[in-house]
């Protein structure tokens, strides 16, 4: 039962950590877009999407519970970050 419970407190970490770098590079990416910047804006913008949806995957390998905890880090990264940096529009 421990295991169970570190490898979903990891998942949500893994959540988290992959959260916080996606909407930091969104805040990026948005600055991109505004300046004009289009194929750095797209690539980051593919990146990040990727890197969200490759954690995601392998928490879905992994079972309903990792996946669960892993989109639960994700909204905790994403509830930090408009705390942190506020409504833009």
């Amino acid at each position: 039962m421990m295991l169970w419970a570190c490898q979903l407190a990891g998942f949500a970490l893994a959540g988290l950590v992959v959260g916080g770098a996606s909407f930091a590079t969104l805040r990026l990416n948005t600055a991109l877009y505004v300046t004009g910047d289009l194929w750095r804006s797209l690539a980051l913008h593919l990146a990040r999407l990727s890197l969200v949806g490759a954690g995601l995957v392998t928490a879905a390998l992994e079972g309903a519970g990792p996946l669960l905890a892993g989109a639960g880090g994700l909204v905790v990264a994403r509830w930090i970050s408009v705390r942190l940096w506020g409504r833009v529009a």
